[in-house]
């Protein structure tokens, strides 16, 4: 390298004095020494002949540091609201940013001049773009490192009686359809009795219920299902689950027909039919109730009182996107299209099913919602579990090693005791 560095300063004032024909018998000079590409030797060349000295260096032009466009206290700011929508994506948290402020405003937890909060920095955070959202809050975002079991194990009761819904079909363009599943809490083991997890989503709107179970016996599905059914404020006209047991039993399917709603399930196999449902069981279930060993009256109290909060920031403040078709890119390559971001709530009040006293109650709630409470709440919980059930996992995942050390008293026998007589 240093001799390339020589031959470069060699010929840089050669080059830079040359005609354009003798300039190319100067690069067929250093290209053949070199080895270099002609566009390589070009580059140094003209960079050794701009800065004697430089011969063994790129000519790039140093790039001007971008000057910051947003304040070191909107940057603050974002990491509070962000923390308080509950960890929300640039794209959701750029179109839910309005909503988050008047909320956080609402209930004295941001406040004019005070803990860098003012009308500028609040304009400075309306202004931010998904993209720098992203950009400012990487440093600080963190994942979740367990993982779980699979637990659904296709049943054959009932299945040929039940209408399957494929992965593509056509949803009607009303409220009402749900998808469900049970997310197991059983930790890194499947061995005894551990808590399950109902979750429900509508299809249309993103609506989600979501409660825990002792198991998956029809009695406590079925309490969960009556519990979705009054919650819920709009009607329920369907229900698609996978093909677990626990749904496709003659007691649920009861339960379905007496209410009118239309049951399908998805085909064996095939997560792609319930892809809405399999999306939430990850980053609604697992994100807020991690993945440790819940089996106690005490651990399914906390969980019932923690996804209470977590349906309201999920159904009132959180956007989503749903998927509207596919286009194809300059390339040919085809790709999804998605609609604008919007909360459940917003898509439901869009189509028009409800009455108006329903509108404004559902706006009343919203409005009374607090995200920052809301976030401290949640995160009260979550330490609750961790207590309850962090160790106990921890020890149930290290069971399943057998131990390295041979157990040294097998086989060897031991005199008894002698008599008292």
């Amino acid at each position: 390298m240093a001799s390339r560095v020589e031959i470069t300063a060699r010929y840089a004032k050669a080059y830079a004095r040359a005609s354009k024909g003798q300039k190319g018998r100067v690069l067929d000079q250093v290209v053949e020494v070199t080895g270099w590409s002609r566009d390589n030797a070009r580059r140094r060349l003209a960079a050794a002949a701009a800065s004697p000295g430089r011969g063994h260096a790129v000519a790039v032009r140093p790039r001007k540091p971008r000057a910051d466009k947003f304040s070191y206290d909107a940057r603050r700011l974002l990491q509070r609201v962000w923390a308080a929508s509950g960890g929300q994506c640039g794209k959701y948290l750029a179109a839910s940013m309005a909503t988050q402020l008047a909320g956080l405003e609402r209930h004295g937890e941001l406040v004019e001049g005070q803990g860098r909060y003012s009308a500028g920095v609040r304009a400075e955070l309306l202004a931010m773009s998904p993209a720098t959202i992203d950009r400012y809050l990487a440093p600080i975002k963190a994942t979740a490192a367990l993982r779980g079991r699979a637990m659904t194990k296709p049943s054959p009761l009932l299945r040929s009686s039940i209408t399957i819904r494929r992965a593509g079909d056509e949803v009607d363009a009303e409220p009402g359809f749900f998808e469900g599943d049970t997310v197991a809490h059983c930790g890194p083991t499947l061995k005894g009795e551990f808590a399950r997890t109902l979750n429900l989503t509508c299809m249309f709107t993103g609506w989600t219920f979501t409660r825990s179970i002792r198991n998956n016996a029809h009695v406590h599905i079925l309490s969960a299902l009556d519990a979705a059914f009054e919650a819920i404020p709009f009607a329920v006209v369907g229900l698609d689950f996978d093909n677990g047991s626990e749904f496709l039993n003659h007691g649920v399917i009861d339960w379905a027909a007496e209410r009118t709603i239309f049951f399908t399930r998805s085909r064996p196999y095939k997560k792609n039919d319930q892809a809405t449902i399999e999306s939430k069981n990850n980053h609604l279930v697992r994100k807020y109730a991690f993945y440790w060993h819940y089996d106690t009256d005490t651990e399914r109290a906390v969980l019932n009182r923690l996804w209470p909060l977590v349906n309201d920031r999920l159904n009132y403040l959180t956007p989503t996107i749903k998927p509207i078709g596919f286009a194809s890119t300059a390339d040919g390559r085809r790709r999804r299209l998605y609609d604008n971001p919007a909360t459940p709530l917003d898509r439901l009040l869009a189509t028009g099913v409800l009455s108006p006293a329903q509108r404004e109650q559902l706006f009343a709630y919203r409005d009374s919602l607090n995200p920052a409470k809301i976030g401290r709440a949640i995160t009260a919980l979550q330490k609750q579990l961790l207590l309850l059930a962090k160790d106990k996992t921890e020890q149930l995942h290290l069971a399943q090693f057998p131990s390295a050390l041979p157990d040294l008293r097998k086989g060897v026998r031991v005199a008894a005791p002698p008599s008292a007589g």
